[in-house]
């Protein structure tokens, strides 16, 4: 089971497709700050459209906001960040997914299995991919670096 289990029956999705939106309670942000080991988060919501791509694949197109608090790669303090995401993903059953990875297609793939399409998790993890991996609080700024070389062994015979 996931953070934030939000399961879909395939069978809902109808031929004009679903529109449902996934938002983490208080219990899910903080199992979801841990997952993605970050101090905290505030708030997440998603809202999702699928439609039925082929019998048994989904296309989905979703809306990501979430607020979040981060820690900042230069001065290890704690900042607030606001994340805002669109994106598109494809539902395929489990054990089909495509095994090269193209880097040029923006849509991933997220198995389901049972009939069952679980949005909170395609949700959680459209919030890891969305995170910065080496976040900056705003306006922090790298120390100097000392640009004095210490001489070297073989120093001497750059000289010639």
């Amino acid at each position: 089971m996931t953070e934030l289990y939000r399961p879909v029956a395939a069978d809902r999705i109808g031929p004009r497709g679903l529109e449902l939106t996934v938002e983490a309670d208080v219990a899910e942000c903080a199992a979801l700050a841990k997952r993605m080991e970050i101090p905290e988060v505030r708030s997440l919501s998603c809202r999702f459209r699928v439609t039925r791509d082929r019998e048994d694949r989904f296309a989905a197109s979703g809306h990501l906001r979430a607020r979040v608090v981060q820690t900042c790669v230069v001065s290890l303090e704690e900042f607030a960040a606001e994340i805002e995401e669109r994106f598109r993903l494809r539902f395929v059953p489990a054990g089909k997914e495509t095994e090269e990875i193209d880097p040029d297609d923006p849509v991933d793939e997220v198995g389901y299995a049972d009939g069952m399409l679980d949005l909170g998790e395609a949700a959680a993890e459209q919030l890891g991919l969305t995170l910065d991996p080496y976040p900056r609080r705003p306006g922090a700024v790298l120390p100097e670096q000392d640009t004095d070389e210490v001489p070297g062994p073989f120093a001497g015979l750059r000289r010639n």
